[in-house]
């Protein structure tokens, strides 16, 4: 039965993929854009003021809220700091503030999120019962979820906690690939630093079932059963390129040219396992980095 579903950061890697996907199974996708709406299935959207025409909002099967200002791009200054967490928490608390005075809000809301919520947490096996970590992104991305809590009072809510989503068409992948195919990639500092990744196909797969199963609700973790270590990691896609992957780069090069963003986005460490996914039986077709790296940069 084709379903009605609206994305925010459509254009994004997620909600690229995640929109072909929804087409191709025969749903219906309700665009929300920050420009004048042109068609007939999009909403226009000024966060914090306006979504029009609100009447497209009514009687949604889900919303997938996915936007936000890149979280790697540029040093985190305190100007850059303060996009990060007005993209995120203001338009969040706008659009579930918005979706709870709705006559029919939608059946669910899933909301970005990260595995960053958990801070530098070592060797620690980390869950959704696992309690944040400390530190800037931390603390966003506790911000980010809590956002969004105006719709508890209507519908199911979801927060994906994503890991390194991969895929050569964007995010951290695509920034590595000229590097490692040039046979300069290596590990980051000491490469003993935790790595937790989902594949592309798996992400919007557990987008979908996310959507469709009512036993999902709260944080949920986005990612594969199987986290490596960044020394793992690297080889792996040094591998996967058949080039050599042996030029580390060290903490402090790291630190000086990215600040704080190196301590807390290249050389922390979690080691976030997908408990609530697993215990649902979802099945992920690519569980190891080996098969989720050969999966995404085939051909």
């Amino acid at each position: 039965m084709a379903r009605r579903i609206a994305i925010t950061g459509s254009t994004g890697l997620i909600g690229r993929h995640l929109k072909q996907h929804l087409l191709a199974r025969g749903d219906q996708v309700v665009q929300i854009v920050r420009r004048p709406a042109e068609d007939v299935d999009a909403v226009s959207w000024l966060p914090g003021r306006s979504l029009d025409p609100l009447e497209a909002l009514e009687g949604l099967d889900a919303i997938v809220h996915l936007a936000g200002a890149p979280i790697a791009k540029g040093r985190w200054t305190k100007a850059r700091r303060r996009v990060l967490r007005d993209s995120r928490t203001i338009t969040t608390a706008h659009i579930a503030q918005t979706l709870s005075r709705l006559k029919q809000p939608p059946s669910v809301f899933i909301q970005a999120s990260a595995v960053g919520v958990y801070g530098d947490r070592g060797d620690e096996r980390l869950s959704e019962d696992s309690p944040p970590g400390e530190g800037f992104l931390s603390q966003l991305t506790q911000d980010w979820e809590a956002a969004g809590a105006p719709f508890d009072a209507v519908g199911r809510r979801c927060m994906i906690r994503l890991g390194m989503v991969l895929s050569p068409q964007g995010g951290a992948l695509k920034s590595m690939l000229p590097i490692f195919k040039a046979g300069l990639g290596g590990r980051l500092a000491r490469g003993t630093q935790w790595v937790s990744w989902i594949s592309i196909l798996d992400a919007i797969a557990g987008i979908d079932r996310l959507i469709e199963d009512e036993k999902l609700q709260g944080p949920v973790n986005l990612v594969a059963p199987a986290p490596v270590r960044n020394a793992i990691f690297t080889q792996a896609l040094g591998a996967a390129l058949r080039r050599p992957a042996f030029l580390p780069a060290p903490a402090l090069a790291l630190q000086f040219m990215l600040g704080a963003m190196a301590n807390e986005l290249l050389l922390s460490s979690q080691r976030v396992t997908p408990g609530k996914l697993q215990k649902v039986g979802f099945c992920f077709e690519h569980p190891t980095i080996d098969v989720g790296l050969k999966a995404v940069l085939k051909g």
